[in-house]
């Protein structure tokens, strides 16, 4: 929706708005407060009514002054005992001009709470001394403080509530940059509307906008660079391994030959699982225990290379053939530099956290050589092998490749060197990022502890 042309179109404009709006609405509270409150009412009759009782005080004779001051409770006072004035706002300032407008310009007024609530009045239009006129509880004393604390209390949260409101508004077109930043890292197509944001915010939408279109385009030209040379190689590599084969000479050498040819197919395997990170496939619903024992079951034919250790666990939403592939890798990792040939690979499989978040721990272990500790958090870039310590031959995409479907997954992946020698591959898929919120009822997290 396009911002009206009268909304003010900067951060500083709006916020300059949003304050003023605030305030005056807090003002209007008040005053509305104030212009309903009685009290403001009976204390200016009250005031009429006294300065009615001193017209009728001073305009008595002697004996008769006497009778009213007994009546009224009214007392003369000498100048030198009247207590100084307190301000009670707005009471001071009615009593003031009300007595000052009946009993004439130049009449004071003292205000007094304690020790006794009371008004001195002098009037010199009407006698020469001042005259202390009793003061009740209430409003001074009898206002009803938690109606007041109550309607500014009101006030506060109803301010609070707009200024929520604003600032929320102002913020939002930053909450969508952050939205838009992770949804680009993890390799979605988005853009930002530049016809509903701030002026300050519009070029940096479009400044985004377009560093998405140069990154995709460049990741749509390596992928088909890659895809090219891959398929360039292909072609004389499958030459080369037909020519050995249909080669009479069954030398040890032709041998070694068809191993590298292979080896290199293997390579070029790699690279384009490596581009083809497998974003684009669809999500499905999946039994991960029987995905496990597919992958593994070719490792098992002859014999039992990798071990199974599975417990129950519910079906969830995964990219069925990315986790094959994340599982090809480790479980060939393991195989590879595992040790005794490959014995002692377990792949296991199992429920962790609470019900609140629960999530899968798949892991891969071997009993190899492990990885040396100032490896480990180099092993998932790209072209990086564990050399000293696991051998030197692949890639080193592997690990990158699981780190990347893991990601996808919501998940991570750690690498554990284990007591005893090997080391463990274990990868963690929340379970609530995946599914809705009432998949998988029914069935018991655990909490069992990854083997060692």
């Amino acid at each position: 929706m396009k911002t009206p042309v009268w909304f003010p179109q900067s951060f500083f404009a709006r916020t300059l708005w949003m304050v003023l709006i605030v305030v005056l609405f807090s003002k209007v509270l008040t005053l509305v407060y104030l212009m309903a409150n009685e009290d403001v009412l009976v204390d200016r009759q009250y005031s009429h009514g006294a300065a009615l009782t001193l017209r009728a005080y001073w305009a008595a004779d002697e004996a008769t002054r006497v009778h009213i001051g007994q009546v009224a409770d009214l007392r003369p006072v000498a100048e030198r005992d009247v207590p100084p004035d307190e301000y009670h706002w707005p009471y001071s300032d009615i009593f003031q001009r009300q007595m000052q407008a009946e009993l004439g310009e130049d009449t004071k007024v003292r205000v007094r709470t304690h020790p006794a609530p009371a008004i001195w009045v002098l009037a010199p239009g009407l006698g020469p001394s001042w005259v202390q006129v009793p003061l009740y509880a209430y409003p001074l004393r009898g206002q009803r403080i938690w109606s007041v604390l109550g309607w500014f209390l009101g006030i506060g949260l109803l301010s609070t509530g707009a200024a929520w409101i604003f600032v929320s508004q102002l913020n939002l077109p930053l909450k969508r940059l952050v939205y838009a930043a992770r949804q680009i890292g993890q390799g979605r197509n988005v853009r930002l509307p530049v016809s509903d944001t701030p002026s300050e915010m519009t070029e940096l939408y479009r400044a985004f906008n377009q560093m998405a279109e140069d990154v995709q385009q460049a990741g749509r030209e390596r992928e088909l660079m890659l895809a090219g040379v891959s398929h360039d190689l292909r072609t004389p590599l499958t030459r080369l391994r037909l020519s050995l084969e249909l080669l009479d000479n069954d030398s040890e050498l032709t041998d070694d030959m068809v191993r590298d040819i292979e080896d290199m197919n293997a390579i070029l395997d790699q690279f384009l699982a490596f581009i083809r990170d497998g974003r684009d496939e669809q999500v499905e619903n999946t039994d991960l225990a029987a995905l496990i024992r597919e992958v593994v079951a070719p490792y098992n034919q002859q014999e039992e290379t990798v071990r199974l250790c599975l417990q129950p666990m519910p079906v969830f939403a995964l990219r069925r053939v990315s986790i094959k592939r994340l599982l090809v890798n480790l479980i060939e990792n393991a195989l590879r530099y595992g040790g005794n040939g490959g014995n002692g690979v377990e792949v296991a499989a199992y429920l962790s956290g609470d019900q609140h978040a629960p999530y899968v721990v798949l892991s891969v272990l071997d009993r190899g050589t492990g990885i040396a500790p100032e490896e480990i958090g180099e092993i998932f870039n790209p072209f990086i092998r564990g050399d000293r310590a696991r051998g030197g031959q692949g890639t080193g995409l592997g690990l990158a490749i699981v780190k990347r479907i893991a990601s996808q997954h919501g998940g991570i992946v750690e690498l554990r060197n284990r007591k005893g020698g090997g080391l463990e591959a274990r990868v963690s898929l929340p379970l609530g990022l995946l599914l809705p919120r009432d998949a998988g009822k029914g069935a018991e997290p655990s909490n069992t502890p990854a083997l060692t």
